[in-house]
C-alpha cells in the first residue's frame, strides 16, 4: 500500500484569513460555487477550524484521521468507518445524530449539523486532487502530503537554517 497523504499545517504561515474555511464550505456545497453556497438551506458547512490561540497566533484546524481513532469506536450506528485509503469517514446515511463521535474526537474537530441532524468531518475531499482548503491556502499553511514527503522538507528547512545561524 502507498502512503497516504496527510493534511499538515505550518502554523508559522498562518494569518487566519480563513480561505480555508470558505473554501471548505463551498466545496461541501450543492452548487460549488461561493454565491450558490451562500443561498442554500441549509447552509452547507465547512470542516476546517481557525482557533486563536494567545497571544497572536492562529491555528487551523482537521481531523486528523486518527489511528485508533475513538470517534470510529464510539459511533453505535456503525457510520464511522475507515475505507481503502485509510480515511476515517461518516456515512451520513447512518448517522442517528447522538453526537457521541463528537464527545470523544480528542481534537474537537467533529461538527454537528444540527439542521440534518448528522454529524461531519473532513473527508479530504475525495474528488479533488487536492483538499479545497489546502487549495485556497494562500500562505501555504495547509500542506497536503505523505509523512515522508513533509517530514524530509521539514529537515532540509531545520538544516538550511543551522547552516545559516552558524553563518555558513
Amino acid at each position: 500500500m502507498s502512503q497516504p497523504k496527510e493534511i499538515f499545517v505550518r502554523t508559522d504561515r498562518c494569518v487566519g484569513c480563513r480561505s480555508c474555511i470558505t473554501a471548505c464550505a463551498v466545496e461541501h456545497s450543492a452548487s460549488k460555487t461561493l454565491f450558490g453556497a451562500i443561498a442554500e438551506t441549509p447552509r452547507p458547512k465547512s470542516r476546517v477550524y481557525v482557533e486563536w490561540v494567545a497571544p497572536n497566533h492562529k491555528v487551523p484546524l482537521v481531523c486528523r484521521q486518527c489511528e485508533d481513532a475513538p470517534c470510529m469506536h464510539a459511533c453505535i450506528s456503525g457510520a464511522i468507518h475507515r475505507d481503502a485509503d485509510g480515511v476515517v469517514r461518516t456515512d451520513a446515511d447512518k448517522c442517528i445524530g447522538c453526537w457521541t463521535c463528537v464527545m470523544v474526537c480528542p481534537y474537537g474537530v467533529i461538527g454537528r449539523h444540527l439542521e440534518e441532524h448528522k454529524a461531519y468531518r473532513c473527508d479530504r475531499c475525495p474528488d479533488r486532487e487536492m483538499p479545497a482548503c489546502v487549495d485556497a491556502c494562500p500562505t501555504g499553511a495547509l500542506v497536503y502530503q505523505t509523512v515522508p514527503a513533509y517530514s524530509g522538507a521539514a529537515r532540509q528547512h531545520a538544516s538550511r537554517e543551522l547552516v545559516q545561524a552558524e553563518g555558513g
